[in-house]
């Protein structure tokens, strides 16, 4: 009994680790009101309340700083947007002290947002 058991364990645990590899995100729910949350924090002082840019910290920076409804920007991938997130680009920094589920949630906060 106790084999049959681990082997059950082993199994599922396995088809589950797979289904998060090769599944699409968006079958892992998101919350984009938490992300919107995170992003008032992290975020909005250069993107502004709206995604829509802050000039101000722009003409700052010496950027433009796109709209985040842009097609553009919502034509990146999930993938091309965590690593914007996490890493920056030009002279974006990075975002720290994000968690994982936090750069998802912000994420789909931005799926959110329209031009």
């Amino acid at each position: 009994m106790k084999m049959k058991v681990t082997r059950a364990v082993i199994i599922t645990s396995g088809l589950l680790a797979v289904m998060g590899l090769f599944c699409p995100s968006s079958i892992w729910a998101a919350d984009a009101d938490a992300g919107g949350a995170v992003f008032a924090k992290k975020c909005r002082t250069c993107h502004g309340k709206e995604g829509q840019g802050n000039p101000g910290m722009a003409k700052v920076l010496k950027v433009e700083i796109k709209h985040l409804g842009s097609a553009e920007i919502q034509g990146k991938t999930d993938d091309e947007l965590a690593k914007t997130i996490t890493e920056g680009v030009g002279k974006m920094k990075p975002a720290k002290g994000l968690s994982a589920d936090d750069v998802t949630n912000i994420i789909a906060f931005v799926r959110t947002i329209k031009e």
